[in-house]
């Protein structure tokens, strides 16, 4: 599939720390089209990692994808269906949680900065997260790969940061 096969609004979903905002930026690069963090409409600029209300973020999220042309990622499933009607392209990142776990090492540990953060907030590790990735990934792993299978838009599935790397070469994208 070439990445123009996905159109002009562009859902990229996949575990923590799958890669999902270096290549929403690389496409973005690439498109011209906006880059959308969900991140970073979920959570509080200037905290910890602090959620918003969710009536504030989902109207957050429902502006961003009225706009016309876009990459976004992230997941935060209560706003997936109405994410989906507006998608007209859909990229799963499937890598496996230790690979998960090793690139949220290296993000916290050796990044000093990083695609996607936070405004004001500052990456450390913590156990939560970890948790999150160990355990809740697993769950979402199952719904989201059945998600994937029953929705009717292009997609591309890469489930190993091989194929990952192999589609930034075949799409000429840049990191």
């Amino acid at each position: 599939m070439q990445l123009s096969d996905l159109g002009q609004r562009i859902c990229i979903l996949g575990p923590s720390n799958s890669g999902k905002s270096t290549l929403a930026e690389a496409i973005a690069r690439k498109r011209d089209l906006q880059i959308v963090h969900l991140d970073q409409l979920y959570h509080v600029p200037n905290t910890d990692w602090k959620p918003r209300p969710i009536d504030e973020f989902v109207a957050l999220h429902d502006a961003a994808i009225a706009g016309d042309c876009w990459v976004m990622e992230g997941n935060y499933s209560k706003c997936m269906p109405q994410r989906f009607l507006r998608a007209t392209g859909l990229i799963l990142l499937d890598i496996s949680t230790p690979a998960s776990l090793l690139r949220y090492f290296r993000r916290t540990w050796f990044e000093c900065e990083r695609r996607g953060a936070l405004e004001g907030g500052h990456d450390s590790v913590k156990w939560n997260m970890i948790y999150h990735i160990s355990v809740t990934t697993q769950k979402n792993r199952k719904r989201y790969s059945i998600m994937f299978d029953q929705i009717d838009l292009p997609k591309v599935r890469l489930s190993s940061i091989n194929t990952i790397n192999k589609c930034y070469e075949q799409w000429g994208l840049k990191r």
